[in-house]
């Protein structure tokens, strides 16, 4: 095969993957079998890090042991308790960072048919992070607090990654920093060290394709608004 058609064939894949993947927020009654979950892992890990750290500790969590969690999360947040988050969440949104935001709250919102400014259904519709979307598995990143920032970092690229291999294998996923709003609770459901900071979560599990709120799709900046080409 010629290496330029190999390589076309290889980046088409990647972009492939890329276009199709999207936050689930509602999932099919159907678990996902282990071999299938560790292929998902396996591939993950390679993921690339700062001094080949690999910082990232991964909890997965299925069947009884993720109902627990669910109803232990689900039952501090819908009380308004929690709110203690191991990495500093954005101080605001604005300009173009507002306008996205925006965009991409009002299609979930009307998708749904919840109108615009009504906070009681913004607000039930946030709890369903702590349902995990009905998805029948859920991992939870954790990473080691002297890292600072920078194992945050890697475990960004991990998930990522992890989207991206479990995308390949057909199923749906959502990354969820709101889960890691309640990090006091993880580190002592999972019995966490104190040294353990909490990035995020990732429900995933069989996507809901028949489900409306599975049916938008979130828009990209173009290359032109993020990047800039010095020395030309």
């Amino acid at each position: 095969m010629d290496a330029q058609v190999k390589q076309n064939d290889r980046i088409g894949v990647l972009e492939e993957l890329l276009n199709e993947r999207y936050s689930v927020r509602a999932f099919l009654d159907k678990e996902v079998d282990r071999a299938t979950i560790e292929r998902v892992l396996t591939t993950a890990q390679r993921t690339a890090s700062w001094c080949n750290s690999q910082p990232w500790q991964v909890i997965i969590a299925s069947g009884e042991a993720k109902e627990r969690f669910r109803q232990l999360i689900y039952k501090e947040a819908s009380g308004g308790l929690g709110d203690d988050y191991d990495f500093t969440p954005p101080r605001e949104y604005a300009g173009v960072y507002l306008e996205r935001r925006r965009e991409s709250g009002f299609q979930l919102y009307n998708t749904l048919g919840i109108a615009r400014g009504d906070k009681m259904a913004y607000a039930k519709q946030a709890l369903e992070n702590y349902n995990f979307f009905g998805a029948p598995h859920v991992a939870i990143i954790h990473t080691n607090e002297p890292l600072g920032i920078y194992g945050a970092i890697d475990c960004g690229a991990y998930v990522s990654n992890f989207m991206l291999a479990a995308q390949a294998l057909g199923l749906g996923t959502i990354p969820q920093a709101a889960l890691a709003r309640h990090s006091g609770l993880i580190r002592s459901h999972f019995n966490l060290g104190d040294d353990r900071r909490v990035v995020c979560g990732i429900s995933f599990g069989y996507a809901d394709d028949a489900h409306k709120v599975n049916s938008y799709r979130t828009s990209r900046a173009s290359v032109a608004d993020t990047v800039t080409f010095a020395g030309e």
